[in-house]
């Protein structure tokens, strides 16, 4: 087995894990990433595709902007439906002038490692890490399948269920137990699911739509000139297979209220129920291991919040390697603190605007309460300048230092 050393390890090739090692390669510290994937896999990933423009100018900052700013779409309103009411919420206005870019993460991916390997960066794709040792030791060691790599500090960008946040003890992610990074878990499993559906369709709109619907929550969310992104509220745990593709455009057309004029149906290449869950780890660091994205907190897909947060926390992560590298040894205590309060300011946006969409169970004793509160949100949406742009700031994301 070849035995490798850098200052730090860098665990999945996805947006935070690709950001981090970018910053930096380009500041000189000595870095090598870790993908369990093939590089064609990560590079057709469909995943998001609403980029906050505090994520657009720090990745610009960096020279990684190039493609995005390009090739990707300005966004600065959106639009919500009820029972053929429709209004829409300028957000870029009411926040001053920042928008989102749309640009599909797979693209956002292709070229964070074309600049990474431009730049003579290690990376190592079909190697999944499946041990790390160390971590309270003086140097930490990622086991891959043919690979054991010494480092200083490890990057767990791997997601939920990779090896990076299961390497903390079980007892500490319990909050069990004495230790000085003692972990807490927060998490909850939402009530309804999402059937999130790609097709070869050009966008209807011009706007994402956001559309209530007494048979549940519909989404329209813009991709490529060719492509686009559908959410379709489901029951919890329901299975694709029960989402043939003729009911899939007679539920789109139904909810969005869009005629086959306006929608047009073209061949679905992706369908999914995610697993709606949203989920905080506390703090995002153990030893020597510090976690990204996805393997420190899960965020449900309202808002497209869960990309431009893991890249927010690639960049505070680099900040503070960076400034340690340079003899401010304190730093990397602080990258926690300095995270959490965003992640949970983008936790409470995501679930306030999910039960603003969603159709409360009607089976439930207190649907129709739920329902009449769902409908006193939209109208303080429409009506009052004061939520339209507390919504427009929260939508459109904090800058990125």
């Amino acid at each position: 087995m070849e035995r490798l050393r850098t200052q730090v390890a860098v665990i999945g090739a996805g947006p935070a894990g690709l950001v981090l090692a970018n910053v930096l390669r380009q500041a000189g510290i000595d870095c090598l990433v870790l993908e369990r994937h093939s590089r064609e896999y990560v590079q057709a990933r469909a995943r998001a595709g609403l980029i906050e423009p505090g994520t657009v100018e720090f990745l610009a900052r960096h020279g990684l902007a190039g493609q995005l700013v390009a090739e990707g779409a300005e966004h600065g309103a959106c639009e919500f439906r009820h029972r053929g009411e429709r209004f829409s919420v300028p957000y870029g206005e009411l926040s001053g002038g920042r928008v989102h870019h749309v640009y599909p993460q797979q693209f956002l991916v292709r070229d964070l490692i074309d600049a990474y390997l431009d730049a003579g960066g290690t990376l190592l794709f079909e190697q999944g890490a499946e041990a790390l040792t160390g971590l309270d030791g003086d140097r930490a060691l990622v086991r891959a399948a043919d690979v054991e790599i010494e480092c200083e500090f490890v990057a767990g960008a791997d997601g939920f269920h990779g090896i990076s946040r299961a390497a903390v003890p079980e007892r500490l992610r319990q909050g069990h137990g004495q230790h000085e990074f003692g972990q807490h878990e927060y998490g909850k499993q939402h009530e309804f699911g999402w059937l999130a559906v790609l097709a070869e369709t050009p966008p209807a709109t011009r706007e994402i739509v956001y559309a209530l619907h007494e048979d549940g929550f519909a989404g329209h969310m813009l991709r490529t000139p060719s492509v686009s992104r559908f959410y379709l509220q489901c029951p919890l745990g329901d299975d694709p297979a029960n989402w043939p593709d003729e009911r899939i455009w007679s539920a789109l057309h139904r909810r969005l209220a869009m005629t086959g004029d306006e929608l047009k149906p073209g061949p679905i290449t992706e369908k999914a129920v995610l697993d709606m869950r949203s989920h905080v780890t506390e703090p995002m660091r153990h030893g020597r291991l510090f976690l990204l994205g996805d393997a420190a907190h899960i965020i449900s897909p309202a808002g497209g919040k869960g990309m431009n947060l893991a890249i927010a926390d690639a960049a505070e992560l680099a900040r503070r390697l960076l400034a340690h590298y340079a003899g401010r040894e304190g730093e990397l205590a602080g990258y926690s603190a300095a995270r959490l309060p965003r992640i949970w300011q983008a936790q409470e946006f995501s679930h306030w605007l999910l039960h603003l969409l969603h159709s409360p169970d009607p089976d439930g004793p207190d649907a129709p309460f739920l329902h009449r509160l769902q409908l006193s949100r939209l109208a303080q949406l429409r009506d009052s300048p004061a939520h339209s742009t507390a919504f427009a700031v929260n939508y459109v994301g904090a800058p990125i230092d």
